[in-house]
């Protein structure tokens, strides 16, 4: 009788933050590079009921219609319109957000903090791409269940998000991650904006280089919030960047 032969499996063909021969640690690329690997398992499998009311907080209640009312307190200098910038803000400064050094702009927001939120960002392209580095920053420490309910765009995406998120550890701190470096924010391009949806292309520097993955976000209840795909993932697959970096408007790091 013949014994079958089994086959190595093959390296994955995808993205290549889902490579063991890769390591990503940046921010929230290394929480995403970690719940990531639950979609296969998870995207065919009953999420139960979605929660159907977010948790209280400062952009619950707020009409998701409005296209410039903004949530009570909110304040930020809108005045650049939809002109895509060809620099960063001069009034950049830099926070630590669980183990990630995140840009913020008093102008351009975050403005506001609510417990785990930074929140209040301009309308503007600037204030899109500011969203697009805090909001998945996050996502790492413990407080991550009220960013989803408050600054994620509602649908089986966020669903599918929560229900991947649920299964990691949080990190809170560099300490709880074993006080691994990571990839700091070196810039960001905004490929397409209109007041109401933006796509936001961020540039991060690695260990191994320069990499670059995309945030899609939508004008609601005030303010932008990040909107997933249908698989549960806060972004698009991570690509590297190869040469100079022409295209992107530098944070100044």
């Amino acid at each position: 009788m013949l014994i079958p032969r089994l086959r190595p499996r093959p390296e994955p063909s995808g993205p290549y933050w889902k490579q063991r021969s890769w390591q990503l640690s940046a921010a929230f690329l290394a929480l995403v590079m970690l719940v990531g690997g639950f979609v296969a398992l998870t995207s065919d499998r009953d999420l139960g009921p979605a929660s159907a009311v977010p948790s209280a907080g400062p952009l619950t209640g707020v009409a998701a219609t409005a296209q410039d009312g903004r949530p009570q307190g909110c304040h930020t200098d809108d005045s650049a319109g939809d002109t895509l910038p060809k620099s960063a803000p001069k009034d950049i400064s830099w926070h630590t957000l669980g183990i990630a050094r995140v840009p913020v702009s008093g102008s351009a927001g975050p403005t506001r903090t609510s417990g785990v939120l930074r929140w209040c960002f301009a309308h503007t392209p600037v204030g899109a791409a500011l969203a697009a580095t805090v909001i998945p920053s996050q996502m790492s420490g413990s407080g991550w269940r009220a960013v989803t309910d408050q600054q994620v765009m509602a649908g089986r995406g966020r669903d599918l998000f929560r229900f991947q998120r649920a299964t990691v550890q949080d990190v809170d701190s560099a300490a709880d991650n074993g006080g691994a470096s990571t990839a700091s924010y070196a810039g960001f391009a905004v490929t397409s904006y209109t007041r109401t949806a933006a796509s936001v292309r961020l540039l991060l520097r690695t260990g191994q280089g320069y990499a670059s993955t995309v945030i899609l976000l939508r004008w609601s209840g005030g303010d932008w919030k990040v909107v997933p795909d249908d698989s549960g993932s806060l972004h698009t697959s991570v690509a590297t960047v190869s040469g100079d970096t022409n295209g992107f408007v530098l944070w100044g790091v």
